[in-house]
């Protein structure tokens, strides 16, 4: 549904985006991750139209977002940061002028308007003015807003930020609901906002896309590293060396012993294959696995590892 190609995006001489390229298909929840300054707010703007990229475009079902601006509009929903909202109007007033300004013929506003109402869960302050609203109503306003024109692409930029946490519970309870009927793609810089929502991930770290993969691939980082846990029901020596004898593993931590059970903690690159070797080893060897876990690698591991390589890489260039 998204294509994005080579795009750019300079302020004077500094490059904020260089050089993005990704594509998103239809139905899919997307994670934009990346730290504050990333980079991350000025692509989605550059997607949405708003902002003009000094280099490469972007296709939304073959539309170009430069050439036939109107029509992408027409196709996304788009909740900026700032959430930007007339706080002197009632919020079905609000919705009103924006379903009229989206063109949305007359005879079907108040049906689609009581919609996303709904949809959003603000019907009981649709008559309280906005400016009196919490923060996290006021961004469920925001998001009936994007709502408004049942467009086929939903943008969040950050839709969680100031949300206490039972705001922000609901709100990504209320987008994963969305995405059933829309793409949706969530910029965040809150790793497990993007683990409780998407399904898939790009990382973005001074301006350049560093990652693109599902969330599994994240936990797994750059190099595909994961750990295994295991207890072997044998002298630590004998455990060990048959640990050591099972290919794919390049450490093995030992971490106790007892009950006759000596425990260890193993660094796995090649991935998945390792506990099923582990366990062929162990069964030739005659010595009980009683303990077998594969333990992920955390988003925030993952993240540091591909951000603080490219920085490294950077230095050394």
């Amino acid at each position: 549904m998204i294509d994005v190609r080579d795009l750019v995006k300079r302020w004077g001489d500094k490059e904020a985006v260089s050089h993005v390229s990704f594509t998103v298909g239809r139905g899919e929840i997307v994670g934009f991750l990346g730290p504050n300054g990333a980079g991350k707010s000025t692509t989605l703007r550059m997607i949405t139209g708003y902002l003009r990229p000094s280099a490469g475009e972007v296709f939304l079902d073959g539309h170009s977002v430069s050439q036939d601006s109107k029509a992408v509009r027409a196709m996304i929903g788009y909740l900026p940061e700032n959430n930007p909202l007339y706080e002197d109007l009632r919020v079905r007033e609000y919705l009103e002028f924006r379903a009229a300004l989206k063109g949305i013929p007359r005879s079907a506003r108040a049906k689609r308007i009581q919609a996303v109402l709904e949809a959003c869960e603000v019907t009981e302050v649709a008559d309280r003015i906005v400016g009196t609203c919490s923060k996290g109503y006021r961004q469920r306003v925001g998001l009936s807003d994007a709502l408004l024109a049942n467009p086929p692409l939903l943008i969040l930029d950050e839709p969680t930020v100031g949300l206490d946490p039972g705001q922000v519970v609901h709100t990504r309870h209320l987008i994963k609901q969305l995405a059933a009927d829309h793409t949706v793609i969530l910029s965040t810089h809150i790793l497990p906002e993007v683990e409780a929502i998407c399904s898939r991930t790009l990382i973005l770290h001074q301006g350049r896309l560093l990652f693109d993969g599902t969330v599994a691939d994240l936990h797994r980082g750059l190099s595909g590293a994961g750990h295994v846990l295991c207890g072997v029901k044998a002298a630590r020596e004998a455990a060990q060396a048959c640990i050591a004898s099972v290919p794919g593993v390049s450490q093995i931590a030992f971490l106790e012993e007892g009950g006759g059970v000596a425990r260890f903690r193993l660094t796995a690159p090649g991935g998945t294959e390792v506990p099923e070797a582990l366990f062929r080893a162990c069964a030739q060897a005659n010595l009980p696995l009683v303990e077998l876990t594969t333990e992920k690698v955390s988003l925030e591991e993952a993240f540091l590892s591909i951000t603080t390589r490219e920085s490294a890489q950077e230095v050394l260039a």
